[in-house]
């Protein structure tokens, strides 16, 4: 067992004072039984009314609704957890799906059936890429994604976006860069492409840079794996998924969870400075 504590500070300054309206926060770990909250705070100035619930994809969600105008937004969450995932190998594959190519059983094709589909025009650029996995005759399943991954995290330079949003699969190629959404996405599209379930994980990374206040929220994927569950492939650092990353949320298509979201009132043309300091520290 691992134990981490994790600081996540976002600060919004405004020129002009503005009303803040309702905001939505998703950045509290998903519980299970890999890991464990031991505790947690979360401060927000000016004071605000929260109230929690969980999502259709379970995802625990925090809304935020304020009565004062204000010149800043500050949110603070502080939790320490305890994570069990050490050994992320040791899962056993359903007989039938250790090699691919394979087909889902009815039920769970079902229960699957949104997380199977990318709703992106393709390029000729993706579908050329993507031939390279499809080939002819079957492979370990395991091997197979670890090879999606492997590919984009090598032949890709990784870059910080600031700006929102997700590249397509044909923009990242096209470019070969990316940040850590835009790599997660391209696997997401490739194994959907090839028949596997997959979602998108936003969360934190463990890493020496978020050991000093240098970190960031992270993102990887997660393929869904007969008998195996849910597992997290991130083609970012090329490795599967343990200990070191920590989920917060889950969706079917990678803008549908960013940590923080909501509007304001305000002056035309108030165009916010943004901060955000994230820290993960094993203790």
């Amino acid at each position: 067992m691992r134990r981490f504590k994790l600081f996540h500070e976002t600060i919004y300054d405004f020129q002009s004072e503005v009303t803040l309206g309702p905001h939505k926060l998703l950045i509290r770990p998903r519980e299970g039984h890999d890991i464990r909250i031991e505790s947690s705070t979360l401060n927000i100035t000016p004071v605000a009314t929260v109230k929690w619930y969980r999502d259709e994809l379970d995802n625990s969600v925090a809304i935020t609704r304020f009565t004062k105008p204000t010149h800043q937004l500050k949110i603070v969450s502080e939790v320490v957890i305890q994570h069990y995932d050490e050994w992320p190998l040791d899962f056993l594959v359903e007989d039938y799906a250790v090699q691919y190519p394979f087909a889902y059983e009815h039920e769970e094709h079902r229960a699957l059936s949104p997380y199977l589909h990318c709703k992106q025009d393709h390029s000729q650029l993706f579908e050329d890429w993507l031939a390279q996995f499809n080939r002819p005759g079957s492979i370990e399943t395991y091997s197979l994604l670890s090879q999606i991954s492997e590919v984009i995290g090598s032949e890709n330079q990784y870059r910080v976006r600031e700006e929102p949003g997700v590249q397509s699969p044909a923009q990242t190629l096209q470019t070969t860069s990316g940040s850590c959404r835009d790599y997660a996405w391209l696997f997401m599209c490739a194994a959907r492409r090839l028949g596997l379930a997959t979602r998108f994980v936003s969360g934190y990374l463990h890493a020496p840079a978020t050991e000093l206040d240098y970190g960031s929220t992270h993102a990887w994927a997660e393929v869904y794996l007969p008998g195996a569950g849910w597992k997290g492939f991130d083609p970012t650092i090329r490795q599967i998924t343990g200990c070191h990353h920590i989920p917060t949320a889950v969706s079917i298509l990678p803008e549908a969870i960013p940590p923080v979201s909501g509007r304001f009132t305000g002056p035309k043309g108030e165009n916010p400075n943004l901060g955000v300091r994230v820290r993960v520290q094993s203790v």
